[in-house]
């Protein structure tokens, strides 16, 4: 059996800032948990997955994880339900904030999850999976306004861009 203190102590000594590595199994355990759950439901309720899930809905998932993920981690409406585990930083562009994980454990290691748009996408992704699964419909329809969403975050930039380079900035 390994000795998760140990081996967090060592490893710690390696990292220039805590590695709250119990926190981390923690939520590796939540995310496994759910997984099974989600797989055990469809299981039973004798759902299947596609054999090939379609281009489309690849699409759908690949920029509506995108948006959702940023949504979640970076945007200012959202920064209350990150709050208790991050702390902020500066603004960070149009719209979004860096903010930093603050406490210890499972604390520091939901902090980091929350500010972390990469890992945040896996979660975000294993969700609309299930949803894809479970409630296809209404999951396609999330994902396709989440895709709008992040097409018209495009354009606002562009047009920005484009307002400078006539300006001359």
């Amino acid at each position: 059996m390994v000795d998760i203190d140990r081996t967090a102590r060592e490893y710690a000594r390696e990292a220039p800032d805590e590695r709250p590595l119990r926190g981390y199994a923690t939520v590796l355990g939540v995310f496994a948990a759910a997984a099974g759950a989600v797989a055990g439901a469809a299981r039973l309720s004798g759902r299947e997955l596609p054999v090939r899930p379609s281009a489309g809905d690849v699409a759908l998932l690949a920029v509506s994880t995108h948006k959702l993920s940023r949504l979640i981690t970076k945007d200012a409406v959202t920064s209350p339900l990150r709050a208790p585990f991050t702390r902020f930083e500066e603004p960070a562009g149009e719209a979004e904030l860096n903010e930093s994980p603050r406490g210890h454990g499972a604390r520091h290691a939901l902090g980091e999850l929350l500010t972390c748009p990469f890992c945040t996408g896996v979660w975000v992704a294993g969700g609309l999976a299930a949803g894809l699964v479970f409630a296809p419909r209404l999951t396609r329809f999330g994902m396709g306004v989440a895709t709008a969403v992040a097409g018209s975050d495009f354009l606002h930039l562009a047009y920005d861009a484009a307002k400078r380079a006539a300006a001359g900035d």
